[in-house]
């Protein structure tokens, strides 16, 4: 049984509708992640999985309950967040800010203990933001706080975590730090992962369970060894390609065609020249 589920979502902005009778299953203790191209609805399904986005008909199911149903507090101590765009409040340290993970933690019988501290500190240094803990986050680059909301993310300690575009903002290296991270809580720690990537390959390196999406709609979803192929690739993103293993990993590496060149530029245009000249 899938812990967190969607059942005949539509979902709309307004009156403008996003996506209409999607259902996904999110399979447990997977790292699953959602791909399309822009504006195909992965981000609003991610939002509404989340409770952020109020389904217009059908329901979010988070452990057998209607996830709008259930309090608050129990949401976010099962479920989180790491949405497309956060703000942090002006004036707080990066200390201050992943340690608001914690909160969902904390109660009437249970204040801040050295528990929360040990977490915070390990939130904060297995995303690279130790050294930064007494810096204002509003002084940092946007790379670097990213990597800080990640580890407001991960102090939650939730069994299910989402992350809408984890890597935005982050050069290669600190891109493969964090899906390399992603991939840690998934296989170490058991806990179930959904996000939301724009770069296929490395969707395709990191999922288990690979959901591609395209007009509002599932297209396909299984092990990216099974679902990613030319045909996928040029249905969902208009994309000609060859599949071919990765080299590092055995998963699929996805090799754009080469770029054709335009009448009268390159070789062609070349040609033309060399005719012209033997004339002259």
């Amino acid at each position: 049984m899938s812990r967190l589920t969607a059942e005949n979502l539509t979902l709309a902005y307004d009156q403008r509708v996003i996506a209409e009778n999607l259902s996904v299953a999110v399979p447990d203790r997977s790292f699953t992640v959602i791909v399309g191209p822009n504006a195909c609805g992965k981000s609003t399904l991610l939002r509404a999985l989340s409770r952020m986005l109020k389904p217009t008909a059908g329901r979010v199911l988070l452990d057998g309950s209607v996830i709008s149903s259930l309090p608050a507090k129990k949401v976010a101590r099962t479920l989180g967040l790491l949405p497309q765009s956060s703000i942090a409040p002006d004036g707080i340290t990066v200390a201050d800010l992943v340690a608001r993970g914690r909160y969902p933690h904390q109660g009437v019988l249970r204040q801040w203990s050295g528990e929360d501290e040990r977490i915070v500190r390990e939130a904060m240094e297995s995303t690279g933001v130790g050294q930064l803990a007494e810096r204002y986050v509003d002084e940092l680059s946007g790379g670097q706080r990213q990597r800080v909301w990640i580890a407001m993310a991960l102090a939650q300690q939730t069994p299910l975590l989402l992350l809408d575009e984890p890597t935005t903002y982050l050069d290669i290296q600190h891109q493969i730090d964090v899906l390399d991270l992603c991939a840690e809580l998934h296989e170490e720690q058991g806990r179930t992962l959904v996000a939301v990537l724009h770069d296929l390959n490395h969707a395709a390196r990191y999922a288990s369970h690979l959901i591609a999406m395209k007009d509002g709609r599932v297209i396909a979803e299984g092990a990216p060894s099974d679902i990613v192929t030319a045909e996928l690739v040029e249905d969902v993103f208009g994309l000609s390609c060859q599949i071919i293993d990765d080299p590092e990993t055995g998963t699929p590496l996805v090799i754009p065609a080469a770029r054709k060149p335009r009448a009268g530029t390159g070789a062609a245009a070349g040609a033309r020249t060399e005719a012209a000249t033997a004339r002259s």
